[in-house]
């Protein structure tokens, strides 16, 4: 067991509901591993306002994750927020500095971390985004901002959605951005860029693992394939992608690749990768 003592530092995930969250496996283990006097907990929470207003009270609350539905409530209640973050409109890290809230997100660097680990440079790539929703919105900004992917291309089944976001990401980037429809333009767009992302919930355990937004045959062997999906940790879009010759990142790497830059930011210290990983695995083979 952690000890528990006046020094202890607190760092938590809020949402709602959040009783599935894996982070306090990851965080706590790392924790521990790096001998730290932190622990991390789950709180499901309604009232933003009075949640950061008692972060910010207590000073040995260090960080917070956010997650769904408080991502971009927590926004006003913050004192300051990154760059990118504020481009993609919402937060899903909370660090406290002596009574001051600074807000960041940890999704989009997080994947261009996964990206660096398993070797590809996105430089001069063209880029294929499937779906609009917020994961690919902070992973799209990330790609076109920092990567300086030669093109990002989206698509989606919902018109207005695709549109707004290529028109946030043209007005923010120096990085081309084209949008269009998921099943209008996927076989061609599918034979023009040698990175795809899957950002759709196809694929995802329980009720889509059948299921995959790329036909198998549509794949490349001089792809990269990238699912944001993690349960299964092999779904159908990989598992395809794999049988094609592509380079395959499972959506594990962005979980666990976000929360170590999250655990960074609390203690400034290199986080435990193959513990945290290992610790994800773990969970993810319990639930």
């Amino acid at each position: 067991m952690p000890r528990i003592d006046t020094a202890t530092r607190l760092c938590a995930v809020i949402g709602n509901p959040v009783g599935h969250s894996l982070s306090p496996a990851m965080h706590n283990a790392a924790f521990d591993a790096a001998g730290l006097n932190y622990v991390y907990l789950a709180f499901e929470v309604e009232d933003v306002g009075a949640c950061l207003a008692g972060m910010r009270a207590l000073p040995g609350f260090r960080g917070m994750s956010v997650t769904i539905p408080h991502k971009v409530a927590v926004m006003p209640h913050l004192d300051e927020i990154d760059p990118l973050a504020r481009h993609v409109g919402c937060v899903n890290t909370i660090t406290h500095e002596e009574g001051r809230l600074a807000g960041t997100i940890t999704d989009g660097t997080g994947t261009l971390r996964a990206f660096a680990e398993a070797g590809v440079s996105l430089k001069g790539k063209r880029v294929l985004f499937l779906g609009a929703g917020g994961a690919v919105r902070a992973v799209a900004f990330a790609m076109a901002t920092t990567a300086k992917a030669a093109t990002v291309t989206l698509l989606g089944r919902t018109p207005s959605r695709v549109e707004k976001l290529g028109r946030d990401l043209s007005g923010n980037t120096e990085t081309p951005v084209s949008w269009g429809d998921m099943g209008r333009d996927l076989e061609e767009a599918m034979a023009s860029h040698e990175v795809v992302i899957n950002g759709t919930p196809l694929g995802m355990y329980p009720e889509a693992v059948d299921q995959t937004v790329v036909p198998g045959h549509l794949f490349r062997p001089d792809q990269v394939a990238f699912d944001m999906v993690y349960r299964p940790l092999k779904t159908r879009f990989i598992r395809e992608a794999e049988a094609a010759g592509c380079l395959t990142i499972p959506g594990l790497e962005m979980l666990v690749n976000q929360a170590e830059l999250q655990f960074e930011r609390w203690t400034n210290q290199a986080a435990p990768a193959g513990v945290m990983r290992r610790a994800l695995l773990t969970a993810l083979n319990e639930k």
